[in-house]
């Protein structure tokens, strides 16, 4: 497998800034609003293609939300982690489920597969949105 050289324009250092001030989810096209309402000319195009590479490359994760929108993120946990997301407000808490991992092995095994990846969001209500706080 051949690297693939990336080039650091400025308007992946803006996406790349602007996604480490955003602390929650967002979707390419909010990212996008946000460059283009800060003065920024970046097309929409470019700001999907920029997430793409950096969700390839593991600069950002990526969820699918509840709709089917791909949505991103700069994480501050660098390993692999699942996230519980708010459907209102995008609140969003990395978690560690070791469970889980477990779980995903033991499946594997059974079937017969290896060198298995997965991705778990656990989409819910946060208490501030539920009002349980």
């Amino acid at each position: 497998m051949v690297a693939v050289q990336r080039r650091n324009t400025s308007q992946r250092a803006a996406i790349s800034d602007l996604l480490s001030e955003t602390g929650e989810f967002a979707s390419a096209q909010d990212l996008h609003s946000q460059l283009r309402s800060g003065g920024s000319t970046v097309g929409l195009a470019t700001v999907y293609r920029a997430l793409q590479e950096m969700a390839a490359a593991g600069d950002v994760d990526s969820v699918r939300n509840e709709s089917g929108e791909i949505l991103y993120r700069r994480c501050a946990q660098p390993l692999h982690h699942h996230h519980l997301v708010c459907r209102s407000c995008g609140n969003t808490q990395e978690i560690d489920a070791p469970h889980v991992e477990k779980w995903a092995r033991t499946v594997a095994q059974d079937f017969g597969f290896t060198d298995v990846d997965h991705h778990m969001e656990l989409f819910g209500l946060c208490a501030a949105c539920s009002g349980t706080t």
